[in-house]
């Protein structure tokens, strides 16, 4: 495929983007609808099943469809995965009820991965890895100009049309990629029969799917060490065990144990680990700051957030051009790695009287080093493994941060929680001691307002108690800004969390990533030779 004319790659490239574009898009639409759905269909204790099916379904088919991809060519499983997607998108919009809502979002999740996957290794098929780099940053581009549009278009649809538009809206963009892709992307005929491994199949899906639920639900649903958490972990164990046994006896593994004594494969998915639990960790949490800690606006938090994602989408753009150009990409990774580093440090050094103007600069150094880095990672990983072997190893690199990014928004969640009832409480009770006549009503409301949620609703919080007497209500102000307080202090230490998380990967990449020119054909197997020593 490498060998098509330009004008004809260009088009292709032109039509998977548009389906990564219509992926991408309702996934980040969602966000900003969800509290008007659930308000409608009820269910407020799934709430966050609505994400977590997405996240498990496409975590799972990304790594098998990757395998399969390798066998059967790229073609069938994109448009597989646009038709699974589209009919996701559709029967979602009629859900009447949030477990319908969610089953649906379950099979947007099928296609999602499907397309995912399969869009990024494409590009591996139409250039050779030193062309590659600029068209992986354009590819990275797509999901920040998604998490610039997605949530505004989100809540503008369900402000002036009926919720059910949120799905169906880009549902002509699917159709179009399906049809141009179809005509376009060229059909590959494997010459050696592979079987299937469904047993490794299945144990890592059993692998992957107790461990993505652990480190969703620690924390929040249950403790970590209750008996469901360490149950999943148990299974997770087992399971990974009986997977290991199995790949190393089929002729055909789902995920091939070979490509992990290639350090450059090894180190860059460890690499992307790190980096999806310190940008998913620190920027998810970031919002809570804007609104609850400075005080603004959700409206304005949105344009407070919206110069990381364009920080991001600059930054991957020209990384991708420069890679391109210059055949390197060690400096680039460590510099991208640094500037983010950078921000997540600056981020732990906000407090109460931060500006908006503050914010949205360290929003700016963490979107443009996380740009520079995000899509030389896939770029090593392709890399350093044979053609052959394509599909699976773009995969294992959105499997490793995905796995980041869950364990990172857990332990980050964790760190917040602990920090803060630990904060809270101990600056509440001083000021119990502080002040005359606290009743004993008085003191277990604030127990109620021991909560970051609070913050970000503070008006009708506050109207909730007044009713109470004015020295009541001026306590409960007091009460709010200890919260204010504590919650600051804690998101420090999520920061910070977060900055040592990257700067672990940034010291990864400096000791032991290599450097390796980049291959100028995708059948060259002589420029192989030296990466896996």
């Amino acid at each position: 495929m490498e060998h098509l004319e330009l004008r004809r790659k260009i088009i292709i490239m032109i039509s998977i983007m548009a389906a990564m574009l219509f992926a991408a898009l309702n996934q980040t639409i969602v966000g900003t609808s969800l509290p008007r759905i659930i308000a409608d269909l009820g269910g407020i204790e799934y709430y966050s099943w609505v994400f977590t099916i997405f996240m498990l379904t496409s975590s799972i088919t990304a790594i098998l469809v990757g395998k399969l991809s390798d066998i059967y060519g790229r073609k069938p499983f994109i448009l597989i995965g646009i038709g699974v997607f589209t009919v996701g998108s559709l029967l979602c919009g009629v859900s009447d009820s949030i477990l319908e809502l969610i089953l649906y979002r379950g099979i947007q999740g099928f296609g999602g991965g499907m397309i995912m996957s399969t869009a990024f290794t494409a590009v591996g098929d139409l250039f050779p890895p030193r062309e590659r780099g600029k068209w992986q940053g354009i590819m990275s581009s797509v999901f920040g100009l998604a998490s610039v549009f997605g949530p505004t278009l989100g809540g503008y649809i369900v402000d002036h049309f009926h919720w059910h538009w949120v799905f169906w809206i880009f549902l002509p963009f699917g159709l179009v990629a399906f049809a141009a892709i179809y005509l376009l992307f060229p059909s590959v005929q494997r010459k050696e029969k592979e079987s299937i491994d469904y047993t490794g199949s299945l144990l890592l899906t059993i692998t992957v799917v107790p461990l993505l639920l652990s480190f969703t639900w620690a924390g929040n649903q249950y403790e970590w060490l209750s008996p469901e958490i360490i149950g999943l972990f148990g299974v997770t164990i087992v399971a990974f065990i009986l997977f290991i046994r199995t790949e190393k006896r089929v002729k055909s593994p789902v995920l091939p144990l070979d490509m992990f004594k290639n350090k450059v494969f090894t180190i860059s998915n460890i690499i992307g680990l790190f980096l999806g639990a310190g940008m998913f960790g620190s920027i998810m949490y970031m919002p809570f700051f804007i609104q609850g800690v400075m005080g603004t606006s959700a409206t304005k938090s949105g344009f407070v957030m919206m110069p990381l994602t364009l920080a991001m989408v600059a930054g991957s753009t020209i990384s991708g051009q420069i890679v391109t150009k210059t055949g390197k990409y060690k400096k680039l990774a460590m510099l991208g790695l640094f500037i983010m580093a950078s921000g997540m440090t600056s981020m732990h050094f906000m407090d109460t009287e931060t500006t908006n103007m503050t914010a949205t600069l360290n929003m700016i150094l963490v979107g443009a080093g996380l740009g520079i880095t995000f899509p030389i990672f896939t770029l090593t990983v392709q890399n350093a493994v044979e053609h052959k072997y394509l599909g699976v190893s773009t995969s294992s690199v959105q499997l490793f941060r995905q796995l980041g990014g869950t364990i990172g928004v857990s332990i980050m969640g964790s760190v917040m929680n602990n920090t803060l009832a630990d904060h809270f409480s101990e600056n509440s009770q001083k000021l119990i001691a502080s002040t005359p006549n606290v009743t004993p009503e008085m003191s277990e409301q604030i127990k109620d307002l021991a909560n970051p949620q609070v913050l970000l609703n503070q008006e009708a919080v506050m109207a909730k108690f007044s009713n109470l007497p004015p020295e009541s209500v001026v306590f409960l102000k007091q009460v709010m800004e200890i919260l204010r307080e504590s919650l600051s202090y804690a998101l420090n230490g999520v920061f910070l969390t977060g900055a040592l998380v990257i700067g672990t990967a940034l010291l990864l990449t400096f000791f032991f990533l290599k450097e390796i020119p980049l291959r100028t054909s995708n059948e060259s197997k002589e420029e192989l030779k030296d990466q896996s020593a």
